[in-house]
């Protein structure tokens, strides 16, 4: 039997790169998915593809109405709302002084408000068909920092303290709640980096090794894990490589 058979899915930026993969794994799982996104053509032109187990509507995370919206899509075309993959997320580089208060607040409002207000709208419709799961996405950024990305890193840090305290709420209402950690996967956004220093792997990840994580975590096998924090980063955060030499 497929790992998602009756699961009812929202992915939040779902209409491209990772995202999308995480949609085509949901419905290939036999469960059901609602595409969220700001890019309106590119997420209507996924669900076609996808079929009749997949719908689209339109989500600026940071809206309350549109969060709203989604959650009512869901439940009105598939009966019911079992997950919520909060993925949506932008990143921005710059220096301190070349970050301005604007970009500060975009970034921390989409990547880490955002999921905030997704877990807000789904609450009731996942604890009416619980057990249900929320997965949040954060990064191997959430455990270390990167200069140049202030506000990417605080809001993945951010992210896993959603989480934990998300996991110890939602427990008693059989809700769990976890963080996926991915490394730098094969996307339009890592295009031009040097694969060779990424990880003691010396590769990329694939989209579809973040996405069988996905689906493990919206499935019934991962029914004893909650506030976990499950990495994909190719030994990324293992630690340091061994030196050449030491003096």
């Amino acid at each position: 039997m497929s790992q998602l058979t009756g699961k009812v899915a929202i992915v939040s930026g779902g209409a491209r790169g990772m995202g999308a993969a995480y949609a085509r794994a949901i419905v290939r799982e036999g469960g059901s998915v609602v595409i969220g996104d700001v890019l309106d053509n590119e997420g209507k032109d996924l669900a076609q593809e996808l079929g009749n187990r997949a719908e689209f509507a339109h989500l600026d995370v940071t809206s309350t109405d549109d969060w709203a919206e989604i959650v009512r899509v869901a439940v009105e075309t598939f009966g019911k709302l079992t997950t919520l993959i909060n993925n949506a997320g932008i990143l921005t580089m710059g220096s301190v002084e070349d970050t301005s208060a604007e970009d500060w607040n975009r970034i921390i409002g989409i990547n880490l408000t955002g999921q905030f207000l997704g877990v807000k709208a789904a609450l009731p419709h996942l604890e009416a068909a619980a057990p249900a799961s929320i997965v949040n996405v954060s990064s191997t950024a959430g455990f270390k920092g990167f200069a140049g990305l202030h506000g990417y890193t605080t809001s993945k840090f951010g992210v896993r303290g959603l989480t934990k305290s998300l996991a110890l709420e939602l427990a008693p209402k059989q809700i769990r709640v976890n963080s996926v950690h991915p490394g730098s996967v094969r996307t339009a956004m890592t295009d031009g980096l040097n694969s060779e220093q990424l990880n003691p792997m010396k590769r990329f990840g694939e989209v579809d090794e973040i996405a069988s994580l996905i689906v493990y975590l919206a499935s019934d096998a991962s029914s004893f894990s909650t506030g976990g924090e499950f990495i994909a980063d190719g030994g990324e955060l293992a630690g340091s490589q061994a030196l050449d030499s030491i003096s």
